[in-house]
């Protein structure tokens, strides 16, 4: 591997969570090797100012990497401008990086794989994105990743010359996008991504990934998949921002069997068999919340 990229993570208050996921990243063969970031966000206020500080003083006692820097936000700054701004300087000044978030944590393949498939697909420029995330499904590929038009950012690498194209603009894309690029950005209508798009217009939420996806999508651009997940969220419940509830089929959990040499497709197209797997759990997980509250519904009508 001739140039690792700088691995970044991004904090705010839920310090356990953290330590699990710098736990996990320490694990990994190329850790030692690698350059790691910490952007730590400041307290949105006073009540939350001793969970930072408890983040603070953790950070700063941190070993295991080739160097660690750390940048402490003075403000709050919020999960989607910390993320955003990090990456970008970052990403500058490298030309490539690995993003990872404090509720992740990644298995002993994680960056092995990352950093191969930066320096593979560095030149394809039909590749934007690589991820250390799959769904949680049994994929019988003979490969060890595979394309589609979707973004996973749950462990997640790219390129500066990627990159520079983001942008956060949901009006823009509210009003100039048809139908039919809105189906197929809901993966063929079986999960509405593009609701996100609204909510961020609407003040709602105020999310960063989506519009990523959004750039990838409209560059008709690919993202890599591991066949296998070398990543998992950790932070789904209590103290999260977005992701408080989740479906099933994000659930995925990984393992730590040890794999040195990867195969990597060369075909660049989305792989159209795992596609369709992928809607079909997705269609199978809609089906059972669709029955959920019809059971509800009746369950209070006898009441």
């Amino acid at each position: 591997m001739k140039k690792l990229a700088p691995i970044v993570i991004f904090t705010y208050a839920r310090v356990v969570k953290l330590k699990k996921s710098i736990e996990a990243l320490k694990q990994c063969d190329l850790s030692k090797k690698s350059h790691l970031y910490i952007f730590s966000d400041s307290h949105k206020n006073k009540k939350e100012k001793p969970q930072v500080d408890k983040v603070r003083k953790y950070i700063k006692s941190i070993k295991g990497f080739k160097k660690i820097s750390i940048v402490c936000r003075k403000k709050n700054y919020g999960l989607s401008e910390n993320i955003i701004d990090g990456i970008t300087k970052i990403v500058n000044k490298y030309g490539r990086i690995i993003v990872v978030e404090e509720d992740i944590i990644v298995d002993k393949n994680f960056l092995n794989f990352l950093n191969h498939s930066l320096d593979f697909y560095k030149n394809k420029n039909s590749v934007w994105h690589i991820s250390g995330w799959n769904y949680n499904l049994n994929l019988p590929l003979s490969l060890d990743g595979y394309f589609t038009k979707t973004m996973n950012c749950w462990g997640w690498g790219t390129w500066k010359n990627r990159w520079k194209y983001f942008e956060k603009n949901p009006k823009k894309i509210i009003n100039t996008w048809t139908q039919k690029m809105i189906n197929q950005f809901n993966f063929d209508n079986t999960y509405n991504f593009f609701s996100q798009i609204i909510r961020n217009k609407e003040h709602k939420i105020n999310t960063w990934a989506i519009f990523w996806y959004a750039v990838i999508f409209e560059n008709r651009k690919l993202c890599l998949n591991p066949t296998i997940t070398h990543s998992e969220n950790i932070g789904i419940g209590k103290g999260s921002t977005h992701t408080s509830n989740i479906d099933e089929i994000f659930k995925s959990k990984i393992n730590d069997k040890i794999k040195k040499k990867l195969k990597l497709p060369k075909t660049f197209k989305e792989n159209n068999f795992a596609r369709d797997e992928i809607k079909k759990e997705i269609k199978k997980m809609n089906q059972k919340k669709i029955l959920k509250k019809i059971k509800n519904f009746l369950l209070r009508l006898k009441k």
